[in-house]
């Protein structure tokens, strides 16, 4: 019984009450393993683990016998089901942002005196709300051709290729076995017809065994993982090959080479807090590293896509398809924009930048890493 813990003690570990275990033993949704000698109920390691999943789709809205159904999903191992449960908790977590977005968007109208319509008001908790803002993603986030020729060649032989992070799909080869993996719902629910078939995981818990692949890929994604150097690792794991684009934020030349953040967005300085260091993305694979060039007519729409052709930023349908927007906040959004609108406005971007126009790619500390 050493290894067991007592129902109290489970309840108080749980913030749920005695009752509610015993309920969940009583319709057969957690039978505890044992019994203690007076007849209490003693939870194994096993049970604690069944019960966090229990508790986990019970805070998502899922009913009791739904979870019955998930938990004891016979075509499902531990690890499938917590990607799974991650994906929707992520999922959930996309939409709270989405929300919060929008009203601090209300708030900002009211503060300066604009009062938005009913329709606005109900939208802000609708469903249409999160498909219009991820609507923007496909819209302008394109295959950049010049780029995915570089993955591509990177690839090499592979004809199995795992995509981690892989979105909507974009840089897939088509001419190589692509398997997609992506836990947020709503990046997999605009992959198009015909794309490769998209298993919700993360990239730190990869469910595919040791060296199932020719090749892994990431492409954009690497800076959204909780863990990125676990994530790499994980690639490294289930695959011969690595190929990775993400960018170098170590170097804090190309940040001043960037007029944007440069000159509009400091705060983007902040979100590279605590990124690991190119050599620890490169070290995490076994890799190498090589810089990548951004084209001045760059399909897709990335952050540092429109570094030649400024008036994209003042679009609201580019900066929605960017993460770095939404996570410096509204108010510098606002700033930058307002300032950037204004210096196009009277020449100044262009006096401080007229040696951009001569160029017809920019080193932006865009990186390629393979292993």
């Amino acid at each position: 019984m050493a290894d067991h813990l007592t129902v109290g003690r489970v309840a108080e570990l749980a913030g749920v009450s005695v009752r509610t275990l015993h309920h969940y033993d009583q319709i057969g949704l957690l039978t505890p393993s044992t019994r203690t000698i007076g007849g209490r109920r003693a939870y194994s390691a096993a049970d604690v683990e069944r019960l966090r999943e229990v508790l986990a789709y019970r805070r998502l809205g899922f009913g009791l016998r739904e979870i019955a159904e998930l938990v004891d999903d016979p075509a499902t191992d531990a690890v499938a089901r917590l990607c799974r449960l991650r994906g929707l908790l992520m999922d959930q977590r996309d939409r709270a942002a989405a929300m919060v977005t929008a009203i601090d968007r209300e708030l900002e109208a009211r503060a300066m005196g604009i009062r938005t319509t009913p329709e606005e008001q109900l939208r802000v908790f609708g469903a249409r709300l999160y498909d219009n803002i991820g609507s923007a993603y496909p819209a302008t986030r394109r295959t950049e051709p010049r780029i995915a020729a570089r993955i591509w060649d990177a690839l090499g032989d592979a004809r199995t290729v795992l995509n981690v992070g892989a979105g909507t799909g974009s840089y897939e080869p088509p001419d190589r076995d692509v398997t997609a993996v992506e836990p947020s719902a709503v990046m997999r629910a605009q992959r198009p017809a015909g794309a490769a078939p998209c298993v919700a995981a993360a990239a730190q818990s990869l469910p595919f065994a040791d060296q199932s692949f020719d090749a892994a890929m990431a492409v954009s994604t690497v800076h959204h993982w909780p863990d990125p150097v676990a994530g790499l690792r994980e690639m490294r794991r289930v695959a011969r090959r690595v190929v990775v684009f993400t960018y170098d934020a170590d170097d804090t030349g190309w940040r001043q080479r960037f007029w944007l953040t440069r000159d509009y967005l400091p705060e983007f300085a902040d979100l590279l807090v605590g990124w690991p260091s190119l050599a620890d993305l490169t070290r995490a694979v076994g890799g190498r590293a090589e810089p990548v060039l951004v084209p001045w007519d760059c399909a897709d729409g990335f952050f540092e896509a429109y570094w030649r052709r400024p008036e994209a930023y003042l679009d609201e349908r580019v900066r929605r398809a960017v993460s770095v927007w939404t996570r410096v906040g509204p108010r510098a959004e606002r700033r930058a924009v307002s300032t950037l609108r204004e210096d196009l406005a009277t020449g100044r971007w262009a006096e401080r930048n007229r040696d951009l126009m001569a160029l017809d790619a920019a080193e932006l500390g865009l990186r390629l890493i393979v292993a």
